[in-house]
């Protein structure tokens, strides 16, 4: 049990954080598996270096499709978690979390602030120079707004723990401002909920949550993938092996691929 947010809201949160996952969740067939045609050269490279069974590649090859837009669902659960801890906001656009208290917040290097205006990353190294260089000027654009206030750049995958003055290059020079911080999520996790392994504490719950959430009767269920079912068919349905049906998802139309009916 976590003393920043009840039972009900994580169990709440973590079910409207799966269902993100949308499309994603549902089951793969041959179809959608080859929608954009895989590499069977590839995965028969992967099975054998690896040592793998064609289940074991074939899964590998749908996580892997599947995980490429994963991380807006986990940006999801990493800015929206927030609606549901005291003293922060969730607007609809503009900043990804806002954090007011009224006592003030105290700000490595800067005193106390009223307020902190967050920009929310999954990991550090997500944004490119020029994407840098514009988060950087509207937080800067903030502080001339409002004097009372500190702009966090807050990565939920740092290279290390920090709460620091972000440093960028605008025009190439390089520009530093004590109240524009660039704030791993722990230490987030700390100033707004006052306890300093709040974030550790909300990761050693996450698996019995989401498993929790995952058996309960109103969210979807697990898809169960056909892929390797449709290939064996296949492979049976042409008396040809499980390797050419495979080579058929990327080689149906070259010479010599083609089965002969």
């Amino acid at each position: 049990m976590l003393s920043f947010i009840s039972d009900e809201d994580l169990h709440r949160h973590i079910a409207e954080t799966i269902e993100q996952y949308g499309e994603r969740l549902q089951p793969y067939d041959i179809k959608k598996f080859n929608a954009n045609i895989v590499d069977p050269i590839k995965l028969m490279f992967d099975k054998n270096v690896y040592g793998k069974t064609w289940e074991e590649i074939i899964g590998s090859e749908i996580f892997r499709q599947r995980d490429k837009a994963n991380n807006n669902s986990i940006g999801y659960f990493h800015q929206k978690i927030f609606r549901y801890i005291a003293d922060c906001t969730v607007p609809k656009s503009g900043w990804d979390v806002i954090v007011e208290k009224a006592g003030g917040i105290d700000v490595p290097e800067c005193g106390r602030v009223g307020r902190i205006f967050v920009e929310m990353k999954n990991k550090h190294n997500t944004m490119n120079s020029a994407a840098s260089a514009k988060t950087y000027m509207k937080m800067q654009g903030q502080l001339l707004a409002d004097d009372d206030c500190a702009c966090f750049l807050v990565e939920a995958i740092a290279k290390r723990s920090q709460n620091v003055a972000w440093t960028v290059s605008l025009d190439g020079h390089r520009q530093k401002h004590r109240r524009i911080r660039r704030v791993s999520m722990d230490e987030f996790y700390s100033i707004v909920t006052d306890e300093r392994d709040a974030f550790y504490r909300l990761c050693m719950e996450l698996p019995t949550a989401i498993e929790r959430v995952l058996n309960s009767a109103d969210v979807i269920n697990i898809p169960h993938d056909t892929v390797c079912d449709e290939l064996k068919a296949r492979a049976a349905a042409n008396g040809g092996s499980f390797v050419l049906a495979l080579y058929l998802l990327g080689f149906d139309t070259y010479h010599g691929f083609t089965p002969i009916d």
